[in-house]
C-alpha cells in the first residue's frame, strides 16, 4: 500500500453530478464514508485506500500525492459569473478551452482571470492568465528548477493554448535556462498565432471574497458555496446532492482551491428545496471568514490544531480579517505560497538525548497583501506559538491601515501617466499595436526597435497586414 494520499484528478476543479456521484458510489464501495479536496482542486482520499483497488474504476484517473498526473489543471472557472471577470470569458469558454486539454502532463498548469481572487494565478508551472484581448492570454512560466516566474514575450492564442504546454513539456529535456530560450524552442517546433505584447499584465486589487453559503445569480439563479472546516465531505450527502443537481438540470459542481465546492445555476423555484435539503442535513453554511480563507497541508492535524487555536484567538477578541487569507506551512516542504500571510514553522533543531525544544515560526506577509506580488516580507522570525495571536492581529492591524493607501499611490502614478502621450503604430485593419518600448517578439524584434528600424517586409502579428498598414498614432497614457 502507497504511504501517500491518493489525489483524484480533476481537470479544472470542474466536474459533473453524475461524474462526482459515481467517484462517491466507486469510493463508498471500499469502505469509505467521506472525501476530501485538495488544493489542486483534485479530491483526495486516505492513506488506507489501496490505489491498487481504484483501478478497477476505469472512470478514475488515480496518482500519488506527489505526482502530477493526468489533466492537473487548475481554472478559476469556479468564479464564473458570480465574481468579477473579464468580459470575454464565460463559463462556457472556459469549458471548451479545457476540453482541449488531453495529453498526460509533468507539470501543473493554472488557466485564470486576473479579475478574481479564488483562485491564485501564479501556483502552477504553466500559468496562462487572461488578458483584455478576447481569447489571448499572458503566459507566465516557472519551472520546477526556477525560483522566480518569468513571463513569456508574446500572448497566446486560446486554441493554441495545449499545443504550446505540450511543446513546452517536450523540450524540458533540453533543460532550457531563460525564458528567451523557451520562446526560441517552441517557436521553432509549432505554429502558433501569437500576438504582440502590447502592456504590461495589471492584476487589480480585490479583497478575497466570501465564498459560501446561497447568494444570488441575476434575477432568478443562486450559487451555492459549500464548506466543511474539517475537509471531510460526507458521501451520502454528495450523492443526494448529486442527485438533487440532476434534477434541477445543474450541469456543473466546481472545486475551489479552498476545500470547499460551488453549485452554481439554482433556479430560484427551488431555493426553497435546497435551503430545507441543507437543514435537514444540519449543514452551516454561514462560517466566518476567520474560518474560510486558510490554506493548510493536507491531512496535518498539527495544521489544523494550530488554525483553531488561531481562529478560536481571533474570535475571542473580535478580529476581523475581511479580504486576508492565511497560509500555515511545513519548514519540511518546498512551498510556493499564494496567501497573504504566511505562518512557517521551523525546523527543530537536532538535539542530544531526550532534550525537546518548542516549535517556533517564523510570520510573512505578501506585499500590500496581496499574493499577487509574488513578493514576500519576512514580519518576525522564530517566535512561540503563545505569540502568534498577537502577532497575527498586529498584521491585520496594518493591512486595515494601509488598505487603500497602496491603491492610491499606484492611482496617482496613473494619473501622472494619462497626462503623457505615447507614440505607437496601429494596424489599420485589426487595431494591433506595435509598441517600440516593447519589440515583437513574435517576429524576433528586440525592444526598444524604433518603427523606421523595421525589416520592410515586418507584417502585423495578428492579420500578417504589410507594414505600409500601421499608422502612427497618439496614445494617452
Amino acid at each position: 500500500m502507497s504511504k501517500q494520499l491518493n489525489r483524484l484528478i480533476v481537470k479544472g476543479g470542474v466536474l459533473s453530478p453524475g461524474e462526482l456521484k459515481y467517484i462517491c458510489e466507486s469510493v463508498e464501495s471500499l469502505g469509505l464514508k467521506t472525501i476530501s479536496f485538495g488544493s489542486r482542486q483534485d479530491i483526495l482520499l486516505p492513506k488506507k485506500v489501496n490505489s491498487e483497488d481504484l483501478t478497477q474504476f476505469d472512470k478514475l484517473k488515480v496518482v500519488e500525492v506527489d505526482e502530477v498526473g493526468v489533466e492537473n489543471i487548475v481554472s478559476s472557472y469556479v468564479c464564473a459569473d458570480i465574481f468579477p471577470s473579464t468580459s470575454w470569458l464565460t463559463g462556457d469558454r472556459y469549458l471548451y478551452l479545457l476540453e482541449q486539454f488531453r495529453s498526460k502532463s509533468k507539470l501543473k498548469i493554472n488557466l485564470t482571470d486576473p479579475k478574481q481572487r479564488l483562485v491564485p494565478l501564479f501556483t502552477g508551472h504553466i500559468n496562462f492568465i487572461a488578458s483584455e484581448h478576447e481569447d489571448y492570454w499572458y503566459l507566465y512560466i516557472r519551472l520546477p528548477e526556477w525560483k522566480k516566474t518569468k513571463m513569456y514575450p508574446a500572448l497566446i492564442y486560446s486554441w493554441d493554448l495545449d499545443k504550446i504546454e505540450t511543446a513546452i513539456e517536450d523540450i524540458l529535456q533540453e533543460e532550457p535556462e531563460t525564458i528567451e530560450t523557451i520562446f526560441e524552442l517552441v517557436s521553432d517546433a509549432v505554429d502558433t498565432n501569437n500576438r504582440t505584447v502590447d502592456k504590461p499584465l495589471e492584476v487589480p486589487f480585490y479583497p478575497f471574497p466570501y465564498f459560501e453559503g446561497m447568494n444570488k445569480i441575476g434575477m432568478d439563479k443562486y450559487w451555492l458555496g459549500l464548506y466543511w472546516r474539517n475537509n471531510k465531505y460526507d458521501i451520502s450527502f454528495l450523492k443526494e446532492m448529486c442527485e438533487l443537481c440532476s434534477e434541477n438540470k445543474i450541469g456543473k459542481i466546481s472545486i475551489t482551491p479552498w476545500k470547499s465546492f460551488i453549485v452554481k445555476g439554482i433556479p430560484k423555484e427551488s431555493k426553497l428545496i435546497w435551503e430545507k435539503f441543507l437543514g435537514k442535513r444540519g449543514i452551516n453554511v454561514r462560517h466566518s471568514m476567520l474560518e474560510l480563507n486558510w490554506h493548510l497541508p493536507v491531512a496535518n492535524k498539527d495544521a489544523l490544531n494550530l488554525k483553531k487555536y488561531l481562529v478560536s484567538n481571533f474570535d475571542q477578541n473580535d478580529i476581523s480579517t475581511y479580504g486576508l487569507t492565511f497560509g500555515i506551512t511545513d519548514y519540511s516542504k518546498s512551498s510556493y505560497y499564494f496567501t497573504s500571510i504566511v505562518v512557517e514553522k521551523n525546523k527543530q533543531p537536532e538535539m542530544i538525548g531526550n532534550f525537546k525544544t518548542r516549535d517556533t515560526y517564523n510570520l510573512l506577509y505578501a506585499k500590500n497583501f496581496d499574493p499577487n506580488t509574488r513578493d514576500y516580507i519576512l514580519h518576525v522570525q522564530d517566535v512561540d506559538k503563545v505569540e502568534l495571536p498577537g502577532l497575527l492581529m498586529e498584521l491585520s492591524q496594518l493591512y486595515f491601515d494601509q488598505l487603500g493607501t497602496e491603491r492610491e499611490e499606484e492611482k496617482e502614478v496613473e494619473t501622472k501617466k494619462e497626462t503623457s502621450e505615447l507614440e505607437v503604430y496601429q494596424c489599420a485593419d485589426c487595431l494591433t499595436i506595435y509598441d517600440e518600448h516593447f519589440g515583437d517578439a513574435t517576429q524576433n524584434i528586440p525592444v526598444e526597435t524604433l518603427f523606421s528600424k523595421l525589416p520592410s517586409d515586418y507584417e502585423c502579428s495578428l492579420c500578417e497586414a504589410p507594414k505600409t498598414n500601421f499608422k502612427k498614432i497618439i496614445l494617452v497614457k
